[in-house]
């Protein structure tokens, strides 16, 4: 029988290309629950009212489409060139999500549970978390990745690698580093993270 207690607070994190949601699809075919931040802020964005009117008052009614949906061509336009109304952005929406990742937390019984975000360390939340993992990868690795996925030049990638925190940096912040190189397993890596998360809790797997 699994201990009717809440869960291990795990965090994943890491740099565009890294791979972080395919690390999260390997916890979740282990049973773990994953909070996918940048799913759930999209969600926000057009269900929360409050969200949704300080979002138009910063950026304008036609932000939104008439049917509710967000105008994502003209919001992109805005905050990709101003680095300052992007982080305008993230004040009004990284808040909400946050409220809604503490309930979500709360609603889980299994032995831990992970949010994966790309910005845990920037948003100061690292004291919120038991442990944060970071997933990491060769940068030229990490371009090649981006460039197929989002069918955007190397220039582009660049760039919005070069705006976000480094790997380096990061690493001085997390418990853990999963590295997805196309050379180490991830299997292996996951599974180590997932027994030692599950020893530290007393969980063992015929509980679960």
């Amino acid at each position: 029988m699994v201990k009717s207690k809440r869960p291990i607070k795990i965090g994943i994190t890491g740099g565009i290309g890294a791979g972080k949601s395919l690390v999260c699809s390997l916890f979740e075919l282990l049973g773990i629950p994953v909070y996918y931040a940048d799913i759930e802020a999209k969600r926000i964005m057009v269900t929360n009212e409050n969200v949704i009117s300080e979002i138009k008052d910063l950026f304008g009614e036609e932000v939104y489409n008439a049917d509710g949906s967000l105008n994502k061509v003209h919001l992109g336009g805005i905050v990709f060139k101003d680095q300052s109304k992007l982080q305008e952005l993230n004040q009004i929406v990284h808040p909400a999500v946050h409220k809604d990742l503490i309930s979500w937390f709360a609603a889980q019984y299994s032995p831990y549970a992970i949010e994966e975000a790309a910005l845990i360390i920037e948003a100061g939340n690292t004291d919120f978390f038991d442990e944060i993992i970071l997933v990491s990868a060769p940068k030229e690795l990490r371009i090649s990745r981006v460039m197929k996925r989002n069918n955007i030049s190397r220039d582009q990638v660049i760039d919005r690698i070069n705006k976000q925190t480094s790997e380096q940096f990061k690493r001085k912040h997390v418990s853990w580093e999963i590295v997805n190189d196309e050379q180490h397993s991830l299997i292996k890596q996951v599974l180590k993270v997932h027994n030692y998360l599950l020893e530290k809790e007393n969980y063992t797997l015929s509980e679960m």
